[in-house]
């Protein structure tokens, strides 16, 4: 385990490499954001998108794992999260290569003057359910404010023609925002399911489209081995974030 852990901030998340603050965010950094920011297919990458940035963990490690010429911009509709995401842009190696905008993704994407190579997004994935703490935290996850359709459509203007869009969602909300992806043009090219463990079915989904039709790849991560430490496959994954692995 990390001999750190006594020093480490707790309005936040300490990585190897950044400090990620995320106390005024609904939305705190987890499992699914860190997975997703260490799966992206991230070979060729010119520029980065990330679609509702929150704390701007995404940011962070795409910075992290591109090289110097890439530039990164987070579109965020929260002004306090937006303000605390570029508070941690400010703080890391890599503050003059990204940049943090606060606005309506919707509206941000018909005035957008470039395409990306990569974009990617946590989105809200549920449908509107029982009341949440604050209104922010409801934005962060239900569909009502950017549903699958219209998140979907931003990225087809954002996009270049051989750049990937990339998410984490439950796996069943995965194989409706697939299908839906479909109608609109899009080809699934990456998908790899996520279990708790080998005996457990997956309950998230990670998904790379493109609208270029290609080969398609797919595979099953675990989470934890049979003797509920972390995986050789998750720890392979995130090792160069996590300062236990």
């Amino acid at each position: 385990m990390c001999s750190q852990k006594a020093v480490l901030r707790r309005d936040g998340f300490t990585f190897k490499q950044f400090f990620v603050a995320h106390d005024r965010c609904a939305m705190k950094v987890g499992t699914d954001g860190t997975l997703l920011g260490a799966w992206v297919p991230v070979a060729n990458v010119t520029s980065v998108l990330d679609i509702g940035t929150g704390s701007g963990l995404l940011a962070l490690m795409l910075a992290q794992r591109t090289p110097d010429n890439v530039t990164i911009d987070a579109v965020e509709l929260d002004p306090i999260a937006a303000e605390q995401a570029a508070e941690n842009a400010k703080g890391c190696q890599w503050a003059s290569r990204i940049t943090v905008h606060c606005a309506d993704i919707r509206e941000w994407a018909q005035q957008a003057t470039q395409r990306y190579s990569l974009i990617v997004s946590n989105p809200p994935f549920f449908e509107q359910g029982s009341n949440c703490a604050s209104p922010e935290r409801a934005q962060a996850r239900y569909t009502t404010t950017l549903d699958h359709s219209a998140l979907l459509n931003s990225a087809t203007q954002l996009i270049t023609e051989d750049g990937f869009f990339c998410v984490i969602m439950p796996e069943t909300a995965g194989t409706a925002f697939t299908e839906l992806a479909k109608t609109q043009g899009w080809h699934v090219r990456y998908r790899t399911d996520v279990a708790d463990n080998e005996t457990r079915l997956p309950h998230r989904v990670m998904l790379a489209l493109s609208p270029t039709d290609g080969e398609y790849f797919t595979e099953r991560l675990t989470i934890r081995g049979p003797d509920q430490q972390y995986s050789e496959g998750y720890c392979g994954l995130t090792q160069d974030f996590y300062l236990f692995m």
